[in-house]
């Protein structure tokens, strides 16, 4: 019997498209015996070409019908069929078939009666060579894949033609399958709709083909349908959320439960691969997916139960047509190679090899000059001095310290830790079994990590080896970097080794997320350190948005983590009334004075122009301005060669890197001027040095620049920078050697070896320290056990100016200790829980009489039993100490709960920092190379 065909042409806002579909409707030679045409709630001039056509009937359905809904309205007002013989042909705006569409389909369900649907090669309508999609399938785990897409067309797969599953587009099908099976699941609205179809047709015993050589013009996929662009994200959840559908209804009954309850936590651990993939674009919706299926009322049961009424045979009859995994493997990495297909851009920029291009000896030649610098240190277990401390004795207290919780500081007390907690706790770490060693180590491989860094970053950006290698030396041997390293100022010394490496990952974040998740963990890292430096870091990162307005999405990602760090510590001094706390810095608070504003813009964090004032002090040039001139004449190449930059080539960026340095400068003054930290009598700024490395970074990058325009004139200019740069902190790299640094080589007690000794009994008994002062009075503080660690310093107590209670209480008893008096110290001393006193050693002058009289006194009271001089200062003990527990408050129910959430902030961010394996490189041609196989590769996809 000659089949009847009822074409059946949908159009939503398909204008464009919709004429060149007519026409080649209309010259088909095989001509449908009735069109049908449906305006699916066009908002444009669909209706109106749909008339054109002159169609048996025009179906007009409001809304923003689905493709299937808008099919099933238009057979429903169709005429009933006549024959058994009668076929549907489905037809979108955008679906021109070629000359013999309609004749060939009708060939290949002619000569097979058991076909009952047959679907076209799909071609691109851009392209009508490219293969849009011909054929789709599932995979073990009921994933859906299209088996050809996007592929050339030159008959490879002409041979195929027993599918699980075809398109909906050009789909020709048995007008009685249709009814018998209820059209397309109202839950597939779009994407995988099809093949659902399809896989119920073949269960209802019916066979699906492919007719290869039948085309049908395609300009996007069915979530395309009425949509002008979807993108990749979008695309990713409606493919999921048809997916999980298709899960539930096609799982057995007692399955079914099952899968409901694994929705969410597979979107969990998906949304983890997700970051490891580097898509975290598809994580949001992996969970709509998940809780649109499990709550959103995803007509499951309505699809199971039409399921159960057609179909014939079981799983087994499709299991053949499911595409094996070695054979999804290979067609996932052939669509890796099609997505990341060769651009036509220039040819990519050859950057210094570190090993050839100067890296590796300049990296050598810091290490050298560290090495002999800091050669006094290589023997010691640990370091002190200035504002630094050993850490704790193990990881799990360093890791303790660094969470939300009581802090064992002082008098004690219930809150935040310092983020910079968190920055040593990861330090100790690395040499677990004795964390204070890891300070040991980055003292003595500062200098050439510093190198490394800068060499890195500068290489990124250069084409010649000079650049990198002037940035790499300048950078280690940068004044206020070697001014920390004397000062102990372990925070502001881990900024500046992170600044360049923080630079590289943020300029690549604008491509790479794995990138950006690096910037977003250094941007953290080095707020933590130098807090100081965070407005200017958020300033830079808000010009960036500004300045790429394309690649928000991932510059967003870079200050989250920090803020996760520091909420609790905002809330904290927010509470407190002291915002400006937020900037003290972190450690152990140490005075210093203030450089002049001339001053620092030498680089000079603090008076003394890197020791060359007691240089000149030494040799009777006290008053003399010698000093200043010589530096200001040393560092004199360096700034001409900054300032040539804005001259040369690469004078924009020459002016970005010298606006982070005036920034960085900007920053140093103020912090120069705002006092947060109490420190015995009195207060202290914020240390400059840290801005001041911000501020050396914009120079060190301005130089560069102009290192690398250059050319071969390059040699001279850049080795008197170099020299003379070095020549500036030749006073700082001898302090150690010559004793004068603050930092000292330690046995890593804080505290007489007989307390350390008792404290491992009693870690909660306090020692009560007093430290002769210079005018002659003392400051005392209680520590607790072996003594206070760096680690657990606390900025809270550090820049808080209210006296507590029983802080008054520990001024009374050291004042009635130090003096004779009739004072009873025993109530006190019980209730702090101080079974020892230390007399701290004195300088010359008023301090020694104070000490002398308070050792005097103290010897004098009966309460207290000399044990006598120790390395850290004379020791009494307090023998009637009954050994008890400190009362601590404790935690709120909610605190654990921020510490999760801080920890899984940074372990997701950590994931997606992670790189994934070798990835191929997009192969970069010139215009004059198209015709040539690409070989040459962008270093510029591969992950820091």
């Amino acid at each position: 019997m000659h089949p009847r065909v009822t074409a059946i042409l949908v159009a939503r806002d398909g204008a464009q498209y919709l004429n060149r579909t007519i026409e080649a409707l209309a010259r088909q030679t095989r001509l449908p015996d009735r069109l049908i045409g449906v305006d699916a709630g066009s908002r444009d001039d669909s209706g109106a070409v749909l008339g054109t056509a002159r169609p048996s009937q025009i179906v007009r359905v409001d809304g923003q019908p689905t493709f299937g809904k808008a099919i099933a309205h238009a057979v429903h007002a169709a005429q009933p069929a006549e024959t058994q013989n009668e076929w549907l042909w489905l037809l979108a705006h955008d679906n021109a078939p070629d000359l013999h569409a309609l004749e060939r389909l009708l060939g290949a369900v002619e000569i097979a009666p058991t076909v009952a649907v047959a679907g076209p090669k799909l071609m691109r309508s851009d392209d009508p060579s490219v293969i849009a999609a011909y054929g789709e399938t599932l995979t073990r785990f009921g994933a859906s894949v299209i088996l050809v897409e996007n592929e050339l067309d030159q008959a490879q797969h002409d041979a195929t033609s027993d599918v699980m599953g075809v398109g909906a587009s050009g789909m020709l099908v048995r007008r009685s399958v249709w009814t018998e099976l209820g059209g397309f699941d109202p839950g597939l609205p779009t994407v995988d709709a099809a093949l659902d179809f399809s896989i119920r047709a073949r269960l209802a015993g019916h066979r699906v083909v492919g007719v290869p050589e039948a085309r049908v013009a395609s300009a996007g996929g069915p979530e395309l349908f009425g949509r002008e662009t979807v993108s990749g994200a979008t695309t990713r959840r409606i493919a999921r959320s048809a997916q999980l559908h298709r899960r539930l209804v096609y799982a057995s009954a007692p399955a079914v439960p099952l899968h409901w309850l694994t929705l969410v936590p597979l979107a969990i651990l998906r949304s983890l691969w997700h970051l490891v993939a580097k898509r975290p674009g598809a994580i949001p919706g992996e969970f709509h997916a998940a809780f649109q299926t499990a709550f959103g009322g995803s007509r499951v049961i309505g699809a199971r139960r039409n399921l159960g009424r057609t179909r014939r045979f079981g799983w087994a009859a499709i299991a053949p047509l499911r595409m094996p995994w070695e054979q999804l493997r290979e067609h996932r990495a052939h669509e890796r190679a099609v997505s990341a297909g060769p651009a036509v851009e220039t040819v990519p920029r050859e950057r210094p090899d570190f090993f050839t291009g100067g890296g590796a000896w300049v990296v050598l030649l810091a290490a050298l000059v560290g090495g002999i610098a800091f050669s006094p240190f290589a023997s010691a277990s640990a370091l002190a001095g200035g504002g630094l401390l050993p850490l704790s004795d193990s990881v799990t207290e360093l890791w303790a310290n660094a969470a939300l919780g009581w802090r064992d500081i002082g008098t004690g007390g219930l809150g935040a830790a310092d983020p910079f907690a968190a920055v040593l706790a990861v330090l100790g770490s690395i040499t677990f079994w004795s964390p204070t060693l890891s300070i040991v180590g980055l003292y003595l491989i500062a200098l050439p990590l510093a190198a490394l860094g800068a060499w890195w970053c500068v290489a990124w950006f250069s084409e010649r080896s000079w650049a990198p290698n002037v940035a790499g030396l300048l950078w280690a041997f940068a004044p206020p970097f070697l001014t920390a390293l004397n000062d102990g100022r372990l925070g502001a010394v881990i900024a500046h080794l992170l600044l360049p490496w923080l630079v590289l990952c943020a300029v690549r974040a604008v491509r790479s997320w794995g990138a950006a998740a690096s910037a977003a963990l250094l941007f953290a890292a080095v707020t933590a350190a130098a807090p100081a430096l965070a407005p200017a870091l958020l300033l830079l990162w808000i010009i960036g948005m500004v300045v790429r307005p394309k690649q928000v999405h991932r510059l967003l990602l870079i200050p989250i983590p920090a803020l996760a760090l520091f909420a609790p510590l905002v809330w904290d001094q927010a509470r407190r009334g002291n915002p400006l706390g937020l900037l003290a810095d972190p450690g152990l608070p140490a005075g210093f004075t203030p450089a002049s504003g001339w001053q620092l813009s030498l680089g000079a964090p603090e008076l003394g122009l890197h020791g060359w004032t007691s240089i000149a002090a030494a040799i009777g040039l006290e008053d003399s301005p010698a000093a200043a001139v010589l530096v200001a004449v040393l560092l004199v190449p360096l700034a001409a060669l900054a300032l040539a930059a804005l001259f040369l080539r690469g004078w924009l960026s020459a002016i970005a890197a010298l606006a982070v340095g005036l920034l960085g400068f900007v920053t140093a003054v103020a912090a120069a001027h705002i006092e947060v930290s109490v420190l015995e009598a009195g207060t202290t700024a914020i240390w400059p040095g840290s801005a001041l490395s911000l501020y050396w970074l914009g120079v060190t990058g301005a130089a560069a620049i102009t290192v690398s325009a250059l050319g071969r004139f390059v040699a001279a200019p850049a080795l008197v920078t170099v020299i003379a740069s070095m020549a500036v902190v030749a006073p700082l790299l001898v302090a150690p050697l010559t004793g004068t640094s603050a930092v000292q080589p330690s046995n890593g007690r804080m505290l007489p070896a007989y307390v350390t000794a008792e404290a491992k009994a009693a870690p909660d008994r306090g020692t009560l320290v007093l430290r002769p002062t210079p005018d002659g009075g003392f400051a005392a503080e209680i520590q607790r056990g072996a003594g206070t660690t760096l680690d657990e310093q606390w900025t809270v107590a550090a820049t808080s100016t209210e006296i507590t209670e029983a802080e008054r209480q520990i001024a009374e008893l050291a004042a009635n200790l130090v003096r004779p008096s009739g004072y009873d110290p025993v109530p006190a001393l019980t209730e702090l829980g101080i079974g020892f006193i230390v007399l701290g050693d004195a300088e010359p002058g008023a301090a020694a009489q104070a000490r002398r009289l308070a050792a005097q006194t103290l010897d004098s009271n009966s309460t207290f039993v000399a044990v006598g001089e120790t390395t850290t200062g004379m020791l009494w003990r307090y023998p009637g100490l009954e050994p008890a527990p400190l009362e601590r408050v404790e935690p709120a129910p909610w605190q654990p709960w921020v510490i999760g959430i801080q920890l899984a902030v940074f372990a997701l961010t950590l994931l997606l920092a992670m790189p994934t394996g070798r990835r191929h490189r997009r192969s970069r041609r010139t215009a004059s190379e198209l015709t040539a196989p690409a070989d040459t590769f962008d270093p510029e996809d591969a992950h820091v």
